[in-house]
């Protein structure tokens, strides 16, 4: 089967797959590269050639930044949040990641941000970089919520409070304390290490059965309570908290402070800091 897009750079070895996401210059989720993935989501799971994806990024710095706000604020909010009986299309995505019949992998040698962290959290397996590897979730400081499965996968990942810290901090999480936390697998002191490891498991898994593999997950994550109605509470809250001045007076002005830029997602926790009370000034 042929993979080509705009943001993607797509290799198959075997019955392996590598993802490597270039979106220059943060890996910003744009609008072409939340597209990309969901078209090659949407591919890849139907795809029987394929036992195991790797999604890992062409930037050294960054996984995924997250979803760009600049296109958060061109949702429409002029008529009242509704919940949604349907998953988002977001949602769909991230849930396609989670319960393909396939093992995926989230290499994550940089910052995985807002909606790219979410995507990682919908992955089977994380590895990371010791010192380079870190997760945020800024959206309550934008005066959103993280509204891609953040408030539903973390949970389930490292534990309610910890989620609670991570969304409600909105502070930058190291590797170590990845780890620890089980976000994730495990962290590797050096990118050859993480490299290595990475190859040898996903050549080891695609080895074995598809049948097998694919059971296997979905018996796992059946050991999970539902979670579609939480999924739809989120996409309703998320909109509701659109819809707020504050989520839009913070938003620009965390565009103006530097979001989106390398010297501001370098620095997302103290950022957010920086727009939280820039934000309040205006108000």
């Amino acid at each position: 089967m042929v993979y080509a897009y705009q943001t993607l750079e797509v290799t198959q070895r075997v019955s392996v797959v590598e993802v490597t996401i270039n979106n220059p210059p943060l890996n910003v989720m744009t609008l072409q590269l939340y597209s990309d993935l969901v078209e090659f989501t949407e591919k890849v799971e139907h795809d029987d050639s394929v036992k195991v994806i790797i999604f890992q990024s062409a930037n050294p710095d960054f996984f995924i930044a997250h979803f760009d706000v600049e296109a958060i604020l061109e949702f429409p909010t002029d008529s009242p949040a509704k919940r949604s009986e349907k998953l988002s299309d977001f949602h769909l995505m991230c849930e396609r990641v989670r319960t393909m019949p396939k093992a995926t992998i989230a290499k994550i040698a940089g910052r995985a941000g807002g909606g790219g962290n979410e995507f990682a959290a919908s992955c089977d397996m994380r590895f990371g970089l010791l010192e380079k590897t870190i997760i945020n979730q800024m959206e309550v400081a934008l005066g959103i919520l993280p509204g891609g499965t953040g408030t539903q996968s973390l949970p389930r990942l490292i534990g309610r409070g910890r989620a609670m810290e991570v969304c409600l901090g909105c502070d930058d999480l190291d590797a170590k304390t990845a780890e620890s936390w089980g976000y994730l697998n495990r962290a590797f002191n050096s990118k050859s290490k993480l490299d290595e490891f990475i190859k040898n498991l996903s050549d080891r898994i695609s080895s074995w059965p598809i049948e097998a593999i694919s059971r296997c997950k979905a018996s796992i994550n059946n050991s999970e309570t539902s979670w579609q109605d939480g999924l739809v509470e989120e996409a309703f809250l998320f909109q509701e908290t659109l819809r707020t001045k504050t989520a839009q007076t913070n938003m620009r002005t965390a565009l103006n402070l530097g979001l989106q830029t390398f010297d501001g997602e370098t620095n997302m926790g103290q950022l957010c800091l920086e727009f939280g009370r820039a934000a309040a000034n205006k108000r």
